[in-house]
Formats: C-alpha cells, sequence, structure tokens
C-alpha cells in the first residue's frame, strides 16, 4: 500500500465522519417525517454518510483480495461501488420517510444495480 492510498483512505473515513456528524444534527435536530423539506436533506445525507463509509472499505476488500497488491483502477471501481451504496440506501431512505417502500421495489433496485456493476466491472 502507498502512502497515496493511506490518504485517500483517512480522507475518506474522514469525510465519512463529517457527514455522519451532520446526519445526526439534522436527524436529532429536525423530524423528517413531520417537516417535508427536511426529508430529502436527511436521505442525501444518510446515503451520502453510507457511500462514503463504504468506498474505502471496497477499496481496502479488493486490496486484500488481491494479495495485496494494488492496481490500477481499483479506486474509480470502489467509488462507483460506494457511489451504488450510497445512492442505494439514499434512494430507499426517501421512500421510507415518504411511505412508498415495497420490498419488491427494493429487490428489483438492488437486482439493477448489481446487474450494472457487474457489466461495468467485467475484467477485459
Amino acid at each position: 500500500m502507498e502512502a497515496r492510498d493511506r490518504r485517500y483512505n483517512l480522507a475518506l473515513f474522514a469525510a465519512a465522519v463529517a457527514v455522519w456528524i451532520g446526519v445526526a444534527i439534522v436527524v436529532l435536530s429536525q423530524d423528517p417525517r413531520t417537516d417535508p423539506g427536511i426529508r430529502y436533506l436527511a436521505a442525501a445525507l444518510i446515503g451520502a454518510a453510507f457511500g462514503l463509509t463504504t468506498a474505502p472499505l471496497f477499496w481496502l476488500l479488493s486490496f486484500a483480495r488481491q494479495r495485496r497488491i494494488a492496481y490500477r483502477g481499483d479506486w474509480p471501481r470502489a467509488l462507483r461501488r460506494g457511489g451504488w451504496v450510497g445512492g442505494f440506501v439514499g434512494l430507499i431512505t426517501a421512500l421510507r420517510l415518504e411511505d412508498l417502500f415495497q420490498l419488491p421495489i427494493a429487490l428489483f433496485l438492488a437486482a439493477l444495480i448489481v446487474v450494472a456493476e457487474v457489466s461495468l466491472s467485467g475484467r477485459r
């Protein structure tokens, strides 16, 4: 692991901590269920927090799986996967806050994300 990779991991984890603090402030000071304007902010913050938390974890997982070798393209792939997770969690949170959540919709979105990621990350 190079120093650059350590800096990226620490920066993403620090950003995730900052966004989680923002989530705590919004959720503890406002009620997303009663204020319609804050619902989307809370859902976006929760999605961003999950995305920023999982992106370095995806990179570390691939780094460990590849016998401690970092290949070119690992960071974009990890950031893309973190973005998928963040978008999925944010959308599910928004659907829950609007009382529109249904399990078939969540499963369909998850399957759609898996198919898109498999097609984007195919080894050439």
